[in-house]
């Protein structure tokens, strides 16, 4: 009797002591969890990303496309065409309307391009700085959407003041409350973006750092694409009008000509980044544009508004656009080589032919656009093939955004800004002159002084008696 009820109490014991482990191991393995949770926690930089946010960002709703869209009107009187001449016809009929804008731009003249290109510009920043709110997921962080802007405006003020006192410098001179702005806009400009860095590392919020960083790195890069961009356009409007639009015109002679031949004869693709692009568009388009280019610098070397440059006149007291066109600008006559000299001759033809000297520049110019400028349109493909998106917004039915018609103007304004300090820009009297005229009275005469001396004695100028 005894052994038995020893037997049970040992028994109880022993289920006692096993619920007891059976209890401890399941608290185990749940502070187990709830470590392994905590620190996976605080792994994450976001709360979007607890709830299983990854992988591939697909853009498609939030990012409105405009290639497929038209006006409520077109669209019905379009509604029995295919899909394929829907578009083309949508597509074409927009295009002759930014060609009409276009044209009525170049009418305004220097300062009516500057603004379409501030415009322009910002427009494409908020394009580009939508996705990248739509991706990070940022909602209802301190300061972040109007540092963006912020970034912007600074950005703006020290590339066009720069332009603005390069070539407005002495007149703004003239004016006493803008002449500290001259002198210290550099440092202005820094002190500036010091303020917006201090803003954005009072923002940071924690567990969003990661994704506030990446914004902050979205942010400066599209401001390095677009202002930069837009600043090095202005500076070669400056340098004369035909320097924009004969480059611009390419662009947008071979995005034109492209399509068309794509359209009709386009049957060989050319990169699988952009599937309609096709080897027969590309071909076809950069021949056109060679040939565009050619003619129309012919055209616009003749008209002296186009190819003088944006000087300030002290005979006139103000910027002015008149000017005796440089060598650049005048026919000259060029021999052709042997082989096709006894040719010519002997028909009768003249063995030299009359040449404005940019229209041989201009043939590189139309090289780079037909053949480097198109990866600015493939690189903008890549980009939004990245985030599901058809296109940058919906502004211009049949096109896009306004970055979608813009990708590749940006590349081209960096090359001809390249190529024209590397092949064509030289000192002359005048801009040594704008920039000796912001010397002070007393500094303008004592450099006066040292030239006289220094001609004397290298007997260019006759010493005075």
């Amino acid at each position: 009797m005894s052994e038995e009820l020893r037997r049970r109490s040992s028994g109880a014991a022993e289920s006692e002591t096993g619920e007891t482990n059976k209890l401890g191991t399941a608290e185990s393995n749940s502070s187990r969890e709830n470590l392994q949770s905590n620190l996976r926690d605080s792994e994450i930089d976001s709360e979007d990303d607890k709830f299983g946010r990854k992988g591939s960002i697909d853009l498609s709703g939030s990012i409105p496309s405009g290639t497929d869209k038209a006006p409520s009107v077109l669209d019905q009187m379009l509604q029995d065409l295919p899909d394929k001449w829907r578009n083309w016809v949508v597509r074409g009929i927009f295009s002759f309307l930014m060609l009409i804008f276009f044209l009525v731009v170049i009418y305004g003249g220097p300062l009516a391009l500057m603004i379409t290109t501030l415009v322009v510009q910002v427009k494409c920043f908020q394009e580009i700085i939508n996705i990248g709110y739509s991706v990070y997921r940022i909602h209802g962080l301190p300061w972040f959407r109007s540092l963006s802007w912020y970034f912007l405006i600074t950005s703006n003020y020290f590339f066009y003041g720069e332009s603005l006192v390069e070539y407005f410098g002495v007149v703004i001179n003239r004016t006493d409350f803008l002449r500290v702005l001259v002198t210290y806009h550099r440092f202005i400009s820094f002190c500036l973006y010091c303020g917006g860095f201090v803003l954005f590392v009072l923002s940071l919020v924690k567990k969003y750092y990661m994704k506030q960083f990446s914004l902050f790195a979205w942010t400066h890069v599209a401001l390095l694409i677009v202002v930069t961009q837009s600043y090095l356009i202005i500076k070669n409007i400056f340098e004369g009008l035909i320097w924009f639009i004969v480059p611009v015109s390419m662009i947008i002679c071979n995005d034109i000509m492209a399509y068309v031949f794509g359209f009709f004869f386009g049957k060989t693709p050319l990169i699988k980044l952009s599937p309609k692009k096709t080897w027969e568009g590309f071909i076809g388009g950069g021949v056109s544009t060679v040939v565009f280019g050619f003619i129309m610098s012919y055209v616009m070397c003749q008209y002296s508004y186009f190819v003088c440059p944006i000087e300030y006149s002290e005979t006139l007291g103000r910027m002015t656009m008149e000017c005796e066109p440089g060598p650049l600008f005048r026919p000259t006559n060029y021999k052709l080589p042997e082989f096709m000299c006894g040719f010519l001759t002997t028909f009768g033809l003249p063995d030299s032919v009359s040449l404005y000297p940019f229209m041989l520049h201009s043939l590189s110019l139309s090289i780079f656009s037909s053949v480097i400028g198109p990866f600015g349109g493939f690189f903008a493909s890549g980009f939004k093939r990245a985030f599901k998106i058809k296109d940058f917004g919906d502004v211009i039915p049949g096109h896009g955004g306004i970055m979608d018609r813009f990708d590749c103007q940006f590349l081209m304004a960096t090359f001809v800004n390249v190529y024209i300090s590397s092949f064509i820009k030289w000192d002359s009297p005048q801009k040594l002159l704008t920039q000796v005229l912001y010397l002070k009275p007393e500094q303008q005469l004592q450099l006066f002084h040292m030239l006289k001396e220094n001609l004397e004695n290298r007997n260019i100028l006759t010493p005075e008696v």
